[in-house]
Order: C-alpha cells, then sequence, then structure tokens
C-alpha cells in the first residue's frame, strides 16, 4: 500500500457573481420546503406512536 503527502490547500478568495449567489439561496429555500414536510411527517408519526403508548400507561384502571 503506498502512503500518500498531505497536501495544504488554502483558498484565498472566492468571487461569485451576486445573481449566481441568489439564485442558489432561492433554490436552497424551495428544496427545504420538501424537507420540512418530511421531517414534520416523521416527527408527527413517532408522536402519535409515543404518544398512544405514554397514554396507555397513565391511563386510570376502568371503573369496577
Amino acid at each position: 500500500m503506498e502512503k500518500y503527502e498531505k497536501t495544504r490547500v488554502v483558498i484565498s478568495g472566492l468571487e461569485i457573481p451576486f445573481w449566481d449567489l441568489v439564485w442558489f439561496m432561492v433554490k436552497l429555500a424551495l428544496a427545504s420546503i420538501p424537507a420540512l414536510f418530511i421531517i414534520y411527517l416523521i416527527f408527527a408519526f413517532l408522536g402519535m406512536i409515543f404518544g398512544g403508548f405514554f397514554h396507555m400507561i397513565a391511563m386510570p384502571p376502568p371503573p369496577l
């Protein structure tokens, strides 16, 4: 197995045109909407599971 030398990379300047950056941020914001919806569904499902489980544990016994 060959050993590789570690090389350092230094970024001295990054130039992105303003409107390209704006367009990237708009796409990022639009892409976050479905991601948040999916995360909401996951937490809602977990809330139903654990909420029902804890409600079952905390239920008072039926009257005699």
